[in-house]
């Protein structure tokens, strides 16, 4: 279903431009011969049947992509902003014995224990070449509901999570969004998002080849690039979360009409504020389309669109996906009124890796998913976001759970225990602020505790703020009341 997506492309319009980045430039045939180099290339080096990827986006992570679905194996693709630690938690949960990435991870590769080969040693320009000279395989005859990609996202509990979407939940979520925004081959896609997010992954990677477009990606997010970018590949596709429109909006030198070939400058990943919104809007003539969804949804599940943009809410539900609002047994609740957010349609995923109980925990009968989100629909279907049933807090569009900031605070030798919330942040969306009480007679400070942290988690996990305390807030039954740390600040 996805290397078939490849090959149709590729039958269409050989020569189109598909893929391209600082380094390559790729037509159709030349992403199918380099995914048919890296297909080869994954076959011979591992047996196992998923293979990890560490790459950003660009024209080497799309070949490694396709090659690996077209062996057919599972891609991992792997946070490179994560530490080694929660790196090794990862690769132990999903068996990898082999990791495709670049020298530039080089270091951090090292510190996992999985064999590791680097792109750039590849010869991937050469064997693409050989590729072209062969018979080209046919695409693998893979069931609808096989797992094609497994990403994994921070679990309550502080252990990641591997969430299993199949072929049929990811080409499902492109054709939908295609068909609800109204998309043709001849757009043209900026790609700002990094590939292990799963909005970066379908919307920046998998959609642009079933549509049969072209995405030219930006490896590292840097508001000088995407302006130029923007003036020299003329992009009509804009995806986004809304700390990076917030760069964009704060840079000076920008000429107005930087953007005014944009159809779609699309929202998502946290919460868009009013400020970016109006700002893009008057500075720039652009209207910001919020959307929302999931990793567990593949991702998509609400969007606005130019000719139906409701400001403040994420849209309506995309074509097959139906969105409940309920109350805490589970019955419908009426518009306007603030409920659970339940998702049901095609994109919802097989479940958790290696985790029946999780899964268990967040599907309902009739195959609805619990999201956890709180939410309210409007009478004409307009989903907003009012709040979280659970603590996730969303950092610049990353997930991040208050349980694995607060086990690393804990295991300081100093720290008696510690309690972490998130707080509205202008650049970032939310940011992580910890409040500890330490050991009698312990004299941790900020600085030290921030630094403890910085050594076991990826820096946007790190508390912008550590508040060392004498006690901490509790409830009736002694558990530390969180909403009132907040009038500690």
């Amino acid at each position: 279903m996805l290397v078939d997506a490849l090959i149709n492309s590729l039958a269409r319009s050989p020569g189109a431009p598909a893929v391209s980045d600082g380094r390559m430039r790729l037509s159709y045939r030349g992403l199918a011969a380099a995914a048919l180099a890296m297909r080869s290339i994954s076959s011979r080096q591992t047996r196992c049947d998923r293979v990890g990827i560490m790459l950003p986006a660009g024209g080497g992570f799309a070949a490694a992509l396709f090659g690996t679905l077209w062996c057919p194996k599972v891609a991992v693709p792997l946070n490179f902003l994560l530490s080694a630690a929660e790196l090794r938690r990862i690769v132990i949960d999903a068996r990898l014995d082999l990791i495709i990435g670049t020298r530039h991870f080089g270091e951090l590769l090292a510190q996992l224990p999985v064999r590791s080969l680097a792109l750039e040693d590849l010869g991937l320009k050469r064997r693409a070449l050989f590729s072209m000279l062969r018979p080209r395989p046919a695409p693998p005859a893979v069931g609808d509901e096989r797992v094609a990609v497994l990403l994994y996202t921070s679990g309550t509990d502080g252990d990641p999570k591997g969430v299993e979407l199949s072929y049929a939940n990811l080409r499902a979520n492109c054709d939908d969004c295609i068909a609800t925004a109204r998309m043709t081959p001849q757009h043209r896609f900026l790609n700002i998002l990094p590939p292990f997010h799963v909005f970066g992954l379908t919307a920046g990677v998998l959609l642009p080849v079933v549509l049969g477009a072209s995405a030219h990606c930006l490896p590292r997010f840097q508001p000088a690039a995407v302006a130029r970018a923007m003036v020299e590949e003329t992009p009509s596709v804009l995806m986004a979360i809304p700390s990076m429109y917030s760069a964009l909006l704060r840079m000076k030198s920008v000429a107005p009409d930087t953007y005014s070939r944009l159809y779609l400058a699309i929202s998502g990943g946290e919460p868009l504020d009013d400020a970016t919104a109006r700002g893009f809007r008057r500075r720039f003539g652009i209207e910001l389309l919020q959307g929302y969804g999931l990793t567990e949804t593949a991702p998509v599940v609400s969007l606005n669109l130019p000719d139906a943009n409701r400001a403040s809410t994420v849209g309506r539900p995309i074509r097959n996906v139906e969105i409940r609002i309920v109350d805490d047994t589970g019955c419908d609740l009426p518009p306007e009124s603030d409920g659970e957010i339940w998702i049901r349609g095609p994109g919802v995923m097989r479940g958790y890796h290696n985790r029946p109980d999780l899964t268990a925990a967040v599907m309902a009968s009739g195959g609805w998913f619990k999201t956890g989100d709180i939410g309210r629909l409007d009478v004409q279907g307009y989903l907003s976001i009012t709040g979280r049933k659970k603590e996730m807090m969303i950092v610049g569009g990353e997930n991040v759970f208050p349980r694995e900031i607060e086990v690393v605070l804990a295991d300081h030798p100093e720290v008696a225990e510690a309690a972490v919330i998130g707080v509205p942040d202008p650049s970032r969306g939310e940011v992580p602020v910890a409040f500890v009480t330490c050991c009698d007679g312990a004299t941790a400070t900020e600085a030290e505790l921030r630094s403890f942290a910085r050594q076991h988690l990826a820096g946007y996990k790190v508390p912008r703020r550590v508040h060392v305390a004498g006690d901490l807030p509790r409830s009736p039954t002694g558990k530390i009341h969180k909403r009132s740390l907040r009038n500690m600040l």
